[in-house]
């Protein structure tokens, strides 16, 4: 297909500086959609200021690693401790979710519940992924696309960075060894996505820069677009206050200022792209010729 571009902001709903950075990038800058973290501390505010916007496309992002759970500590006590929020030990619990399965219930019935609290907004549900790209492991993708399947989502995120930008410095997702080791793992995904007819985009720009998608960096991305959708997604925040003790370094204020560059939004209109959420994405590829 054509070029077509999604423009994602992530952890909305996370601080009211990320709510405020959202909406005035897509009031008045690039910014496509946002993804939802349904049981953060501005959730509400994130999802009164959306439903103002609705050309906004908003979609859920399951939490299932540092952060907050939506259910109560009581009936999760395999996936978060006390206060209620899930730890960082990504590989750890990705063993436990594979092999446990009273981990595996107390797992559906957390993900169900951000479902059910998305659908409670009333906002349309535009796409799904996790938080840190967790969805990669294939027992919460298999959970997320049987749960997912009753609350009608028909798009994911798929965490498919080209290598000319994966190879950069900016995470831990960035060093080539550890771009291609997931190589595998993306082409087992997108099959699972395929076969469940869920949309997805074609690759992903964010994640070696994650916290610096900068100007200059968006720039660089739409000189070198291919055809096909691709979704850039950044961190952006308003304000100068900290946002999250998890993102050392974020450099959230100058994603933000990117999102309303208008070098950046000249490139998008040189380029000749459609812009959009999935929902647009999906539209656009119902209206191609067979």
């Amino acid at each position: 297909m054509r070029k077509f571009l999604i423009v994602t902001a992530d952890d909305f709903g996370l601080h009211e500086a990320v709510n405020e950075a959202v909406q005035t990038a897509h009031r008045d800058g690039v910014l496509s959609a946002a993804s939802l973290m349904i049981a953060a501390p501005a959730a509400a505010d994130a999802v009164a200021r959306a439903r103002r916007l609705p050309s906004l496309r908003v979609g859920l992002h399951v939490v299932l690693a540092d952060g907050a759970a939506l259910l109560e500590p009581r009936r999760i006590p395999a996936l978060v401790g006390a206060d209620g929020r899930f730890d960082e030990r990504m590989f750890v619990n990705g063993l436990r979710y594979f092999a446990l399965p009273r981990v595996r219930r107390q797992l559906d019935a957390e993900i169900r519940a951000q479902f059910s609290a998305f659908r409670a907004t009333g906002l349309p549900l535009d796409h799904v992924n996790a938080h840190k790209h967790f969805h990669l492991h294939p027992t919460l993708l298999g959970m997320m696309l049987r749960i997912g399947a009753e609350f009608g989502v028909k798009a994911v995120r798929v965490p498919h960075e080209p290598l000319w930008f994966s190879t950069r410095g900016g995470s831990r997702f960035g060093a080539p060894a550890g771009a291609l080791a997931l190589t595998p793992w993306l082409a087992l995904m997108k099959r699972r996505l395929r076969a469940a007819g869920i949309v997805h985009n074609d690759r992903i720009f964010g994640i070696a820069r994650s916290g610096a998608m900068d100007e200059a960096t968006l720039l660089e991305v739409l000189a070198r677009l291919p055809p096909g959708a691709t979704e850039i997604y950044a961190h952006p925040a308003a304000g100068a206050q900290p946002v999250s003790a998890s993102m050392p370094g974020y450099r959230h204020q100058d994603e933000f200022k990117a999102l309303l560059s208008p070098r950046v939004r000249a490139a998008i209109g040189a380029a000749g792209v459609a812009t959009g959420g999935f929902q647009d994405l999906i539209e656009a590829r119902a209206r191609e010729p067979d």
